[in-house]
């Protein structure tokens, strides 16, 4: 659901869901600068009021609510759980407790919840897969918790959460111990329990002539169609991740995604590369967090190297869950030459992890000098494409590993997670690499999600090409004006070179970019009157803005500075908007700065 672009877009008060009304909305109202800074403090005003968050950094309420009735029932007194999709996945989220804290291995512990299942419906759970592995740990040590949740991206999905709460009040979701010998029944929520999709009416509200019963947040976010069969998830799943090997370069419905051969020629341009290289995951930090994990499973437990100021928790991963990160923030040549120097000094690395380009000053990295680094000395390459996606640039074949977020512009509807890891069926360790997949992946990206985002990335295509155009407009108000400092984008940056050599025949620089302004109280009047949405996430189909580093960075604020980042600097995700109301829009906040 994207945001009538007519209507001020200001009037999203703070800490409702961005789409507003859409029960599992990835993004969140923070309308000001003040409302940003006060997130960040922790104060009371802003906390009170938020309805949901960006799913990583907050734990949505149907999640909450589940794991507060495992403990109910399963849990002790002053005991607090975080949910994971499978047994593997809460496992690794108790290992890191017995990092961080090993004098707690003995209160921290799994229960595993499987459905009592009827035979005749044997086969539609399986599909579903309604599992959840709750991890118990004392409530006082949920901030060790919380970083993995933050780092990993394998917990829950709220959608899950909220089939396996309904399972669960019903008392047919229990722990694997004690399934033995119970009765079997099963009857999920009702809309699980559909075969055909349902057609709203959206003027009049009702369902095959009869007032429809759902409220009115599940009615926004499911109308048009989209309470699907979920039998269909394993379809939806085929043509996602067809439509990321590159196969579908055009806007297509899940019928002609299936019907297209897998092995015909694509936008990737890498001989042999087909769906079967692609895997999905619960949200892009899971696929980097995973490749991560499964690299050192392949190679052994080296450093890695962390290429350009990235994502925050991309750098944490490669510290926390390692030996340790060689972390070059400028993504510089001087930085390359003292890489090469390391290397020709026999110091070894397990893997490069670079953005393309980099989030939020857009540089672009030396993929090909830093393939042929990786060639000579033998280290993974792996290439973060969120920010580019793949119809505007062309990594693969300068990467071992390709990870995006679908989350972002693949989905664009602000309502639903995911991630994609790819392999390169021409690296040179490939063979090794598949093995490890081949031997270690689950899919844990749940049904449902899967069907809302093949319906929210049919018209991926023609949606990159509105972006493309609409950020490089945006782009040319903000540099002509005399109060912004630096505009950062990949067309004007330095690096552009680098960029245009991965760039598609047909493809653009992106729709992100950031600006930063001589003085502060300009960069936030420009924001606070800036009439758009305002919060997490970027790839919307509607422009969305932060004050990125104060929401991303807030208590490392100097370290940022320190590599080039400013404090004060604002990003903007361009959406669909009629172009020249969006330039409208920004000049209208443009003039608000200071003369």
């Amino acid at each position: 659901m994207s945001i009538p672009v007519s209507s001020p877009q200001n009037e999203v008060e703070v800490g409702e869901s961005i789409p507003p009304m859409t029960a599992h909305a990835v993004s969140v109202s923070l309308p000001t600068w003040r409302a940003n800074v006060g997130y960040e403090e922790g104060e009371e005003w802003v906390l009170s009021k938020m309805k949901t968050g960006y799913p990583r950094f907050f734990i949505h309420k149907t999640i909450e609510r589940l794991a507060k009735a495992i403990i109910g029932k399963y849990g002790h007194s002053g005991e607090r759980a975080l949910l994971f999709p499978s047994p593997a996945t809460a496992a690794r989220c108790k290992s890191f407790f017995a990092t961080q804290a090993p004098a707690l291995s003995q209160q921290v512990r799994i229960v595993d919840l499987v459905p009592l299942s009827e035979k005749a419906r044997a086969e539609e759970l399986a599909l579903i897969s309604p599992k959840i592995s709750a991890v118990l740990f004392p409530e006082e040590h949920f901030k060790i918790a919380k970083t993995f949740w933050q780092h990993s991206g394998d917990g829950v999905s709220s959608r899950r959460a909220e089939y396996c709460l309904s399972l669960f009040e019903k008392g047919v979701l229990v722990d694997v111990k004690t399934i033995d010998g119970m009765p079997t029944l099963c009857k999920g929520p009702k809309r699980y329990q559909k075969r055909t999709s349902v057609d709203f009416d959206s003027a009049a509200g009702t369902r095959n002539g009869k007032t429809d019963p759902h409220d009115p947040t599940q009615f926004v976010e499911e109308r048009f169609g989209r309470n699907l069969d979920l039998s269909q998830a394993a379809n939806a799943k085929t043509a996602v991740r067809r439509r990321i090997a590159g196969s579908l370069t055009a806007d297509v419905g899940l019928t002609e995604a299936l019907s297209l051969e897998k092995d015909i020629d694509r936008t990737r341009k890498v001989a042999d590369f087909s769906e079967d290289d692609v895997y999905l995951y619960p949200c892009g930090m899971s696929s980097i967090f995973n490749a991560h994990r499964n690299l050192m499973a392949t190679k052994g437990p080296l450093k890695s190297v962390v290429y350009g100021f990235p994502y925050i928790d991309t750098l944490k991963i490669v510290e926390k869950f390692g030996p340790g990160c060689q972390f070059y923030g400028f993504g510089s040549t001087e930085e390359l030459d003292d890489l090469e120097k390391r290397l020709e000094n026999d110091e070894r690395f397990l893997a490069l992890f670079t953005e393309f380009p980099g989030n939020p000053l857009l540089r672009s990295p030396d993929l090909e000098r830093i393939r042929l680094l990786a060639d000579k000395y033998d280290f993974y390459v792996v290439v973060d494409e969120t920010i580019g996606n793949f119809m505007n640039v062309n990594v693969l074949p300068y990467s071992d590993v390709v990870v995006s977020s679908l989350t972002k512009v693949f989905s664009g509807d602000s309502n639903v997670m995911g991630g994609s890891l790819v392999l390169n069926p021409k690296g040179r360790s490939y063979k090794e690499l598949k093995r490890t997949w081949t031997h270690d992946y689950e899919d844990n990206h749940w049904a449902e999600d899967s069907i809302f985002l093949e319906r929210n990335s049919r018209d991926f295509v023609s949606r990159i090409d509105r972006i493309n155009v609409n950020a490089e407009a945006i782009c040319d108000v903000l540099r002509a004006h005399p109060r912004v400092k630096q505009v950062y984008y990949p067309k004007y940056s330095e690096t552009r070179s680098y960029y245009d050599k991965c760039r598609t025949p047909h493809g653009g620089y992106g729709g992100l970019l950031s600006a930063t302004f001589y003085a502060r109280g300009d960069a936030v009047a420009f924001f606070d009157n800036l009439d758009a949405v305002k919060g997490p996430s970027l790839g919307t189909n509607f422009t969305l803005s932060s004050p990125y580093v104060i929401l991303a960075h807030y208590g490392e604020l100097d370290w940022c500075a320190s590599w080039g980042v400013e404090a004060d600097l604002v990003r903007f995700s361009v959406g669909l908007e009629e172009t020249s109301k969006l330039v409208q829009t920004f000049q209208r906040a443009l003039e608000t700065t200071s003369d």
